[in-house]
């Protein structure tokens, strides 16, 4: 059930306008608390994606601040990209791990991604990303946290959602070719009587 690999660039009939697109991914299998689920929404900055980021910038609220990826205080990633975390926000220590191990995480992946080509260069100040960010509320309380682990996971998640999400992955012919092979893994637990 592979999927195949392509970039932006190999991908010659996509129209020249990037309206919207979206991507999601999975990576764990590291330390504890250190998966990462990212869900991107990528587009130009003149479209719903730019009104969807200028908005939620200026909405913030209590527990679930929104903010730019940067690879350190004063560098903001382009493409622009808004960090938006799917957990509630209850602590500084959560807030310190959030805004900062996983921040410069999100800004590499999204180089990562540029380098790749899944992100024309030339369209970088065009496009606007938003970084649906899940955080194991978990790290926050984790004394043997492993921030190296943590950063290279949500680096990796980050670039590969926004592959994803360039390459329109997975198609829907792969989605339904596989539909029926396909459980959902809390389903599964559900039916299992083990959730």
């Amino acid at each position: 059930m592979a999927l195949p690999i392509f970039t932006y660039k190999d991908l010659k009939s996509m129209s020249e306008r990037i309206i919207m697109r979206t991507g999601e991914c999975l990576v764990a299998g590291g330390p504890p608390f250190t998966a990462a689920e990212p869900e991107v929404v990528i587009g130009e900055l003149d479209g719903p994606v730019g009104t969807a980021i200028a908005t939620l910038t200026g909405a913030q609220s209590a527990g679930h601040s929104k903010v730019f990826a940067i690879l350190n205080t004063d560098i903001q990633v382009r493409p622009v990209t808004l960090m938006v975390s799917k957990v509630t926000v209850k602590s500084s220590a959560y807030t310190n791990i959030l805004m900062g191990t996983v921040q410069a995480a999100i800004a590499n992946g999204v180089l990562d991604a540029v380098r790749a080509g899944d992100i024309p260069k030339e369209r970088a100040n065009d496009l606007g990303i938003i970084c649906s960010v899940w955080l194991n509320p978990g790290v926050a309380t984790d004394e043997n946290l492993d921030h190296k682990a943590l950063f290279d996971i949500h680096r990796k998640a980050t670039s590969q959602a926004i592959h994803k999400a360039m390459c329109n992955e997975p198609s829907i012919d792969w989605l339904l070719e596989n539909q029926d092979k396909i459980t959902h893994k809390y389903y599964q637990k559900g039916l299992d009587g083990t959730l």
